[in-house]
């Protein structure tokens, strides 16, 4: 395995990305696809963190109909924080949370991880639903 090129963090990872979609080791994670979140629209970033509680909520809430799965994950180019949450809701970052305009190579899937409660689920979706009202948007530019 190369090492991939940090510009922008010192994170050494590893990393985690959530999502619903069946991956295999190998496989590229790219932008441009409908973004899991606001309004779907066309994604300009791959998101990862380096918590394992970031990427379960990635899972979990991912559009879609299957089963949450968290992959280990390598960054291909730079990245930098992800700004819908450290700007918005954590300054200095402590989930760890990165966006990149490039891709992030799946590593393996990590299997045998815990999801949140019911009643975490529920409220974080009514959160999110209370921001899609209030017309806040997922930043992607």
């Amino acid at each position: 395995m190369s090492e991939p090129v940090r510009w922008g963090s010192k994170d050494p990872g590893p990393f985690f990305h959530g999502t619903k979609a069946v991956l295999a080791a190998g496989a590229l994670l790219e932008p441009g696809y409908g973004s899991n979140y606001g309004a779907g629209d066309r994604a300009n970033f791959v998101y990862m963190a380096a918590t394992l509680d970031a990427a379960v909520w990635g899972a979990e809430l991912a559009a879609g109909d299957g089963d949450g799965r968290i992959y280990l994950v390598e960054p291909t180019g730079s990245f930098e924080d992800d700004p819908n949450l450290t700007d918005q809701r954590f300054p200095g970052n402590p989930t760890r949370s990165y966006r990149t305009r490039h891709a992030l190579r799946v590593l393996a899937e990590l299997r045998g991880w815990q999801g949140h409660s019911e009643q975490d689920l529920r409220h974080m979706r009514d959160h999110l639903a209370a921001l899609k009202e209030q017309g806040v948007e997922a930043i992607n530019d």
